[in-house]
């Protein structure tokens, strides 16, 4: 596989965006660089699909995100190099703030799927590693003979439960940032509702208002709800009050109407929301387990394509917090994410550019991991086949994970390499074997169809 010239890409993406002056802010997830720019106009879109090393192109509510793989921090290490760049920070350029409010009066869907992903996607490398955590405690006691009561498990068990006890907290600053309001306020939010005397209190009241007893360590749409008022309130006091006395009184008086505000009104509403998106979601997968994970199955690919994979994490929380597991998303992701992967590598034998063959392979070994974003990019959407392959590899995987009752006991990047996540802490390994299966049916199928079909196509 060819080396990537980093340094000669960040030029090369500085100059199409118009360079370094017209960029007001750069960051990157786990596979794309994600650009802020001052005069949206300047980019030059066509020669930016040109630039070697950049699988797509993808613009969402005002920002431009190159599509690098796995090793977009190698990359955005050279942006670092620039003195001239903002690697962080808020966005205050009126005309960036312009565009950010003409991108959400276009479409309320979007807009609230686009707020939801870029929420917690920025989450996601906590969730994976407090998650899988919990499968290797089980690794520990049923195959190591680890003792409940030693050490060891007490402090990975911590890392396990300190993760999703504090989401709140994590949430909270994140969704903060990505209203552009004070991400530390957010997070404080989330720490006083998760406060002893606050989280599950009963009997509690505020000004003899009466408080609903909720357990906010185990659902995060309360946060997300008070993180969206304490932002409207900030951005009011920010501008009312006089700037010698922002410092003490806007963050002050934020918060002392915010907190109440969430614990009377929008935490029972989160709550309630998320309980009924439980009970809701798991009443269609009762009525037709393998055809419901067969539509996560194949939808999968779309669903990353366009950016709303993420947005579904308020749905898994509130499965695991109901059910105690998810038998339905992570689940129906599986075998759709190793799908591409198989695709790829199928694309990647039939392949005659060299090139082609190289960025199908780096792709496909990706995507049997559990990231996709390079296979659905620069493979399954250039090529078409490769999709279709898959879709039906990915859908006929789904199909026999809903049959089996297949089902995935922590957060994890459905794939391969988080194996783990299927374990059952009871110990047995029927749940694990199926996983397994899936997984390697949904490779074959996927490589297989899309082998017979480039076959033909690339005639």
């Amino acid at each position: 596989m060819a080396k990537k010239n980093y340094a000669a890409i960040c030029n090369s993406i500085i100059a199409v965006c118009g360079g370094e002056n017209n960029i007001s802010r750069i960051s990157h997830c786990m596979t794309r660089l994600r650009v802020q720019l001052l005069d949206g106009s300047k980019l030059d879109r066509e020669e930016a699909g040109k630039i070697p090393g950049v699988l797509n192109l993808v613009v969402q509510n005002g920002e431009y995100q190159f599509v690098i793989g796995q090793d977009v921090p190698n990359l955005y290490a050279e942006f670092i190099k620039h003195e001239g760049l903002k690697t962080g920070g808020e966005v205050t350029d009126a005309a960036a703030l312009k565009q950010d409010t003409e991108a959400k009066k276009g479409n309320v869907m979007n807009t609230i799927m686009s707020f939801i992903g870029g929420t917690f996607s920025p989450v996601i490398p906590v969730l994976i590693a407090g998650g899988l955590t919990g499968a290797v405690l089980t690794l520990l006691t049923a195959f190591f003979g680890v003792s409940t009561e030693s050490g060891t498990y007490t402090v990975i068990y911590a890392i396990n439960q300190a993760t999703f006890y504090f989401l709140p907290v994590f949430i909270g600053f994140s969704a903060a940032n990505r209203l552009k309001s004070n991400g530390f306020l957010g997070a404080f939010l989330g720490a006083i509702l998760l406060f002893s005397t606050i989280n599950n209190a009963e009997g509690l009241n505020f000004l003899g208002i009466s408080i609903q007893q909720i357990s906010y360590n185990s659902t995060v749409f309360p946060v997300i709800l008070g993180v969206l008022f304490m932002a409207v309130v900030y951005r009011f006091l920010s501008k009312v009050v006089p700037v010698y006395l922002r410092t003490i009184f806007v963050p002050l008086i934020t918060m002392l109407i915010t907190v109440p505000v969430t614990l009377i009104v929008l935490g029972p509403i989160g709550n309630l929301m998320g309980t009924w998106l439980a009970n809701g979601v798991f009443a269609i997968y009762r009525a037709a387990p393998p055809v419901a994970v067969m539509i996560i199955g194949i939808t999968t690919p779309l669903m990353v394509f366009f950016g709303m994979n993420n947005a579904t994490y308020p749905i898994v929380f509130a499965l695991l917090a109901e059910v105690g597991s998810d038998p339905l998303i992570c689940t129906g992701m599986a075998p759709a994410n190793v799908a591409v992967g198989g695709a790829c590598l199928a694309a990647a034998l039939i392949a005659k550019d060299i090139n082609d063959r190289s960025v199908a392979t780096g792709a496909g070994i990706t995507a049997l991991c559990g990231i996709t974003e390079p296979g659905v990019y620069g493979v399954l959407f250039t090529k078409k086949y490769p999709l279709i392959g898959a879709m039906v590899g990915g859908g006929i995987g789904g199909l026999l994970a809903g049959l089996v009752g297949m089902t995935q006991y922590v957060i994890s990047t459905p794939g391969f390499i988080s194996i783990p996540a299927y374990i059952n802490p009871d110990g047995t390994s029927a749940n694990l074997i199926w996983a397994m299966v899936v997984m390697v049916l949904a490779v074959t199928v996927a490589f297989g169809v899309t082998y017979v079909l480039g076959k033909k196509m690339e005639k």
